[in-house]
């Protein structure tokens, strides 16, 4: 066995029940959460994203290398730059990059090229994938299971922003390299997605499609 120091596990004491209502009440929690494509530009305090980030932080990772990076973006600057981008390749996307099939799945849904959400929301959380770095980020120790701990990151994320009752919003344009050169990040680090956050505005709504969840008989396989 390798010798290497270890501090003492700890989980609160609960019994079956406690955690069988512990597990629904966070269960009911989170199928609450939807996600918001009309955001306020209200004020939203930094404290909050600086506590969601530090959870996300938490994530489980290979070789706890923790290989990712959150640049926070509340510049207006910035916010129309990212905007101005993501809609330039959002619009050769619906002109005829995306399939007939990919579109007619995203129709319920009734996205477009247009994203002002990512200049009236007051934070944009981009997640970079950092492909190297190591626990101490010299840009040149290999990293391990680089997406997988990322995802599961950004699961996290979300979550608490939920919790801290704010909206949220993941967008994925595709090529997103131009976020790396606004957010003036590495060539190792790989733009994973932008996390839209903050509160919903007056009279914001979801698609009544977005409400059809699967149920727990397809979702999972008991063996």
């Amino acid at each position: 066995m390798q010798d290497h120091e270890t501090v003492p596990y700890s989980l609160p004491a609960m019994d079956d029940a406690q955690r069988i209502e512990r597990a629904r009440s966070m269960r009911d929690r989170l199928k609450e959460r939807r996600t918001c494509r009309y955001f306020s530009d209200a004020r939203v305090p930094r404290e909050v994203i600086e506590a969601a980030i530090e959870a996300a932080g938490t994530a489980p990772n290979g070789a706890n290398h923790q290989p990712w990076h959150f640049a926070v973006v509340s510049s207006p600057e910035k916010k129309r730059a990212i905007r101005e981008a993501a809609e330039a390749e959002e619009r050769a996307f619906y002109a005829g990059k995306a399939s007939e099939e990919w579109l007619d799945a995203l129709a319920p849904l009734g996205t477009d090229a247009d994203k002002p959400f990512l200049e009236t929301a007051p934070w944009l959380i981009v997640v970079f994938a950092q492909r190297k770095g190591g626990i101490a980020e010299d840009g040149k120790t290999q990293n391990y299971y680089v997406n997988e701990s990322v995802g599961i990151a950004c699961g996290m994320l979300i979550s608490t922003l939920h919790e801290a009752g704010l909206a949220t919003l993941t967008h994925t344009p595709s090529p997103m390299g131009f976020l790396r050169e606004i957010c003036e990040r590495p060539e190792y680090e790989k733009p994973l997605m932008v996390i839209v956050t903050g509160l919903p505005a007056e009279g914001a709504t979801v698609p009544k499609h977005a409400l059809e969840k699967k149920p727990l008989s397809t979702i999972s396989s008991w063996l």
